[in-house]
């Protein structure tokens, strides 16, 4: 697993951001800024923690795929900690076997601070090698698509 972070800067306050980033009053906001990773990008579940989620799209193949995670924590307005142990393949949850091996237990963070009204979200996550040139590329493209959203 190689870890990555990612910070945005956001003119908006902290309860705006955190709403939108996981699509708390409209799962709407969480879609767009995440369609960057894949255009039907979506969760099933809820936020509690403790509690089971699906981060899920379409494939390449029209399956619905995407991984298999647990809310580990969610202080709100704070911090949100999601473990991946899992993936869904073709609409099958997958929990074991050499395609998980790769990405069980790794972590995604998203830590908030506010400032006189500027947020700053840090973005922690472990990903597999040959996903990190893809995440380096496309989770920047993604902050800035939710900063756009927020500052709205």
């Amino acid at each position: 697993m190689v870890k990555l972070q990612f910070k945005v800067s956001i003119n908006a306050p902290v309860t705006r951001i955190y709403d939108y980033m996981l699509g708390l009053s409209s799962k709407s906001t969480y879609e767009k800024w995440t369609s960057l990773f894949n255009p039907t990008s979506t969760y099933e579940g809820s936020w509690d923690k403790g509690s089971k989620m699906l981060f899920v799209g379409v494939d390449e193949k029209g399956e619905n795929g995407g991984m298999v995670s647990r809310i580990v924590e969610n202080m709100r307005n704070q911090f949100v900690s999601i473990q991946h142990y899992g993936l869904v393949k073709a609409g099958k949850e997958i929990t074991e076997g050499p395609d998980v091996a790769k990405w069980a237990n790794g972590f995604e963070n998203y830590t908030f601070e506010e400032n006189k009204g500027i947020t700053k979200v840090t973005v922690e996550l472990d990903t597999t090698e040959d996903f990190a040139d893809y995440m380096n590329q496309t989770y920047p493209k993604a902050l800035d698509k939710l900063k756009e959203l927020c500052e709205k």
